[in-house]
């Protein structure tokens, strides 16, 4: 019976590590255009060259158009990464809305992958208002609540539920968690594609 307690344990942990090496799997953020769509497969033209993306089974292909503060009412789910200020508040870096069917995504404040920012998920609480700096708007999450300040030329856009009909060559698209495979090229669950000319951030 001990012996069998030891097998049992022996298991366990060896589970255990597999599942914590997965999480800990590394994620690069990935953006540019796409050159060349097969299946689930994309060519990808990004700053440090061409690469190939492979989107897995159950990816979520998202696409983004031109929004702005007129489109942010009370209510609306939306996120911002920003940079926080000495004041406590949240200035934006960008913005986007997401679509009902999206509510809920990510919600909360927490670190954001540009160097000291944060990333802030949560509902529009009131109207937004116009201050020196730029439009003010609360975002409430289940935690708490940051008040984000939008400067004049932050990019403003709207998430939209999108299809494979979204990935064609010329569009520009961002992974914001791509992992590197073995041979080098990357795979993603999620990708932004921007509609209409628009560039995803």
């Amino acid at each position: 019976m001990t012996a069998l307690k030891i097998v049992l344990a022996g298991a366990l942990l060896t589970v255990s590590c597999a599942i914590a090496s997965a999480q800990q799997a590394p994620t690069v953020r990935v953006k540019g255009t796409i050159e060349k769509v097969d299946g689930s497969v994309l060519t990808l033209k990004t700053a440090d060259g061409e690469t190939k993306l492979t989107l897995t089974g159950n990816a979520q292909i998202v696409g983004v158009v031109k929004a702005s503060m007129a489109d942010i009412k009370e209510n609306t789910f939306l996120g911002s990464a920003a940079m926080p200020q000495p004041d406590g508040t949240q200035k934006a870096l960008e913005v986007h809305i997401f679509p009902e069917a999206m509510r809920g995504t990510g919600e909360g404040h927490r670190p954001f992958n540009i160097p000291g920012s944060t990333m802030t998920n949560g509902t529009a609480a009131g109207a937004t208002v116009s201050g020196v700096d730029g439009a003010a708007v609360k975002l409430k999450y289940k935690d708490g609540e940051k008040l984000i300040i939008v400067p004049p030329n932050v990019p403003i856009v709207r998430y939209e539920i999108g299809s494979a009909a979204d990935l064609k060559p010329g569009a520009a698209f961002t992974v914001t968690a791509a992992t590197k495979k073995p041979d080098g090229t990357l795979e993603a669950a999620r990708i932004n594609v921007g509609r209409d000319g628009t560039v995803p951030q």
